[in-house]
């Protein structure tokens, strides 16, 4: 399968499953709307509404009860068409849950409704039953909307690859072909700053490449004549020629692909408290249906329309209308609070996870630290200028260069000066004219060839840490050295010491060297890290945490940590990173902080706490209501259906209120 026909079919899933998440939302919100507006007539013509009301004599006509039945039958049958599949769906899959909950409830309420219009002694509950089907309606309208789309992980790891590529003809001509015309054995020609088309070996020329978007290396990789280079990665400052090795579901980049997908389809989702507090309620519902319509028929000798009427309260009573809403109404606020925090949820289930989170996984580069190459110490050598003058003479002289050091000296301070008689010493530094002296910027293998001998364990230690260290020579003598590497983000140490305190085991999972990484996880504390793992790897690293009975986070920005965040139990993307970290991740971090996934997950518990006050609101006055509607004090305490109303208005009230006081802590 080539490449281009992989993009097709994943831009074909991707745009069916949106369309058909699209479809759903739109119809839950045509269906609770035209259900709203029939609902008003229903509460007018509803006996009990108006009697409530005190204006039943005045707005009666005859068959005003069969125009409430048709238009509660609209309702019954068009808003209700979604819970009356649902119970279906969950019955054939022996897991009932609010589907069942619901259908139950509106059923009996629409059956027992109208068999009172066409002559059964009784109570019309047709209100009760459009105004649930309208909560219930809107609840599942908000929960879908603010839950979103499918992940478009595998779209994104294809626009990874340039569309075409610059194939060699046999002739020696320059052709620009699609990517599915290339094969195995053909030469491509790849200019400065393009993407690499595919897998290959370079058989002319030199360059650096980056490929930190693919293996997590934060260093640009050196590449010449017999060295790999991998699809998708960022080709330097040099053109090179490339011998074409794999392509298609062969390459790199597939294989990751595959990973992705992989650990995606592996992973499992966890049930809706709302579903679990619905399973019990039915299981109330049914039982003290039943046990109601035992007791007044078979011991205390009622007749049947009475015990009917207590029988069908108890089971409308039993599926509050907060309930709907009680869940849909906490993710609705947490997803507008986590969003105007910069932190954006995209899978539900994965964010009520994160409340149970015991280990944290970082990715190094760009997450921990800043993803870019700079001076992280300056060593001085003599004492005849400062460091802030070193930095401007080494800056100055490296102005000149596109080389990926010189770049690094250079961001290291704003402040530069003229530059006269620059020139490259090749493969060793650059020199030039600053100020009137002669300043080189230049690496060990220069002071080696030049017999300059150094001495210091300060230079030992910097290159055990796996930093680069280049030396600064003013007029032919060292006067100092900078030592370069990833800059730690300022915010990490600070977000490893909260989480820490939090209770969460912190570690790092990085394609750098041992030295990096060991010094990267002592500067901010870490608990432990892995280092030189490579990309089809990382989610095996995932899973052996995982084997150790920990519940684990997978924070991360580039290609290499897709399979990872997908294979975590919480994937938490950098925003700042590549799209396809962004969309395989459950959560993002629109402003590559560190602090922030203290917050998704003190976020992540609050609304957990909102969740289980608002269905203790909802469901609790239960306790108090079913027993009364079921007739327990009768004939003292009676509690009729408008009386239970009030009850399920109270509960919604409080349900809508409590959510509203969820909120953030940084």
């Amino acid at each position: 399968m080539n490449h281009e026909h992989h993009k097709t079919k994943n831009e074909r899933s991707e745009h069916t499953h949106h369309d058909h998440h699209a479809h759903m939302v739109a119809d839950f919100r045509k269906r609770f709307w035209i259900s709203l507006i029939i609902t008003i007539p229903i509460l007018v013509f509803s006996p009990m509404i108006q009697e409530f009301l005190g204006i039943r004599e005045s707005i009666r006509f005859t068959g005003d009860l069969y125009v409430l039945f048709a238009l509660s039958s609209v309702v019954f049958f068009y808003g209700g068409y979604p819970f009356l599949k649902g119970i279906f769906n969950e019955l054939k899959s022996a897991k009932p849950g609010m589907m069942t909950l619901i259908s139950i409830a509106i059923t009996v309420a629409y059956l027992y409704s109208s068999a009172v219009v066409f002559g059964l002694l009784g109570k019309i509950f047709f209100w009760e039953l459009a105004t649930l089907i309208d909560i219930m309606l809107l609840g599942h309208w908000i929960e879908m909307k603010s839950v979103m789309g499918a992940s478009k992980a595998l779209e994104e790891l294809a626009r990874l690859m340039p569309s075409d590529a610059h194939k060699i003809m046999p002739n020696g001509t320059v052709k620009d072909v699609p990517l599915s015309d290339l094969n195995s054995g053909d030469k491509v020609l790849i200019k400065p700053g393009e993407k690499i088309p595919a897998d290959g070996e370079v058989i002319e020329g030199e360059t650096s490449v980056n490929e930190s978007m693919l293996t997590g290396e934060s260093v640009p990789v050196s590449k010449k004549k017999g060295i790999k280079v991998i699809g998708g990665s960022v080709n330097g400052e040099g053109s090179i020629t490339v011998e074409v090795q794999k392509t298609g579901k062969d390459s790199y980049l597939s294989q990751v692909i595959d990973l992705v997908r992989q650990a995606q389809e592996s992973k499992s989702k966890t049930q809706d408290l709302a579903n679990r507090a619905a399973v019990w309620l039915t299981i109330v519902a049914l039982v003290g249906g039943a046990i109601t319509m035992f007791v007044w028929l078979a011991i205390v000798h009622k007749d049947l329309a009475f015990a009917l009427e207590r029988t069908v309260t108890v089971m409308i009573i039993t599926c509050p209308h907060a309930l709907g809403l009680a869940v849909p109404l906490v993710v609705a606020v947490s997803t507008a609070i986590s969003a105007s925090n910069g932190l954006l949820i995209r899978d539900r289930a994965a964010f009520e996870r994160a409340r149970n989170i015991q280990a944290i996984i970082f990715d190094k580069t760009g997450t921990l630290t800043q993803g870019k190459f700079g001076v992280t110490d300056t060593l001085m050598i003599g004492n005849d200028i400062n460091e802030k003058e070193l930095l401007k003479y080494a800056a100055s002289v490296e102005s000149h260069s596109e080389h990926p050091i010189a770049k690094g000296v250079v961001s290291s301070t704003d402040e530069k000066f003229p530059v006269q008689n620059f020139k490259a010493i090749t493969g060793k530094g650059a020199e030039g004219s600053v100020e009137g002296k002669d300043i080189k910027v230049v690496s060990p293998g220069y002071l080696r060839e030049q017999k300059i001998t150094i001495n210091d364990e300060r230079i030992q230690e910097l290159s055990s840490q796996g930093k680069t260290v280049v030396f600064v020579l003013v007029d032919g003598e060292l006067k100092g050295a900078l030592a370069l590497a990833d800059i730690i983000r300022p915010e990490s140490k600070a977000a490893i010491a909260r989480l820490k305190d939090m209770g969460l085991r912190c570690m790092m999972l990085t394609g750098d060297n041992k030295q990096v990484a060991k010094w990267v996880s002592e500067e901010i504390g870490l608990d432990e890290y892995f280092a030189e793992v490579l990309p089809d790897e990382k989610s095996a690293k995932i899973k052996e945490v995982q084997s150790r009975g920990l519940i684990v986070a997978m924070t991360g920005d580039g290609v290499n940590d897709a399979p990872a965040l997908a294979q975590a139990d919480v994937g938490i993307a950098i925003g700042a990173g590549t799209d396809v970290a962004v969309e395989t991740a459950d959560i993002i971090l629109v402003r590559s902080n560190p602090i922030d996934a203290v917050a998704i997950i003190g976020l992540a518990k609050a609304t957990y706490r909102k969740m289980i006050q608002n269905l203790i609101w909802a469901t609790g006055y239960n306790v108090v209501a079913i027993p009364l509607a079921a007739g327990v004090l009768y004939p003292k305490i009676l509690l009729g259906p408008a009386m239970a109303a009030v009850f399920m208005s109270l509960s919604t009230v409080i349900v809508a209120i409590n959510a509203k006081f969820l909120k953030v802590e940084k």
